[in-house]
């Protein structure tokens, strides 16, 4: 029987941006029972993997309990920083939406 899988979409928004060639993705759960999920399984480890394929460098979180949220440093992730670099979104805009995308193991209860 094949895992349930869900998108981190359905448990949370996120905003992201840019310093230099540093971004960082705000991850905002939509409640306090998707935020204690994603507190055990949007790990640093997951968000790097997810990410690898863009050639990034360390991912640090940074837990903000108090509005359900995490904040993802990713560095060199931009190629360079917005004007040094020739990807399409140099401003690491995009990272948010990307990040999204990614496919979790579904929790179980009200938030799947």
């Amino acid at each position: 029987m094949a895992m349930k899988m869900v998108r981190l979409g359905e448990l949370a928004h996120a905003r992201s941006g840019d310093k230099g060639n540093t971004a960082n993705v705000g991850v905002v759960a939509n409640d306090a029972a998707s935020h204690a999920w994603l507190d055990t399984h949007l790990t640093e480890a997951v968000v790097a993997d997810f990410l690898r394929p863009m050639g990034i460098g360390l991912v640090r979180r940074y837990p903000l309990p108090n509005v359900q949220s995490f904040n993802f440093v990713i560095a060199k992730a931009l190629a360079g920083g917005a004007s040094r670099s020739l990807r399409l979104d140099t401003q690491g805009k995009a990272l948010a939406a990307a990040l999204l995308e990614l496919q979790l193991p579904a929790p179980e209860g009200p938030t799947s």
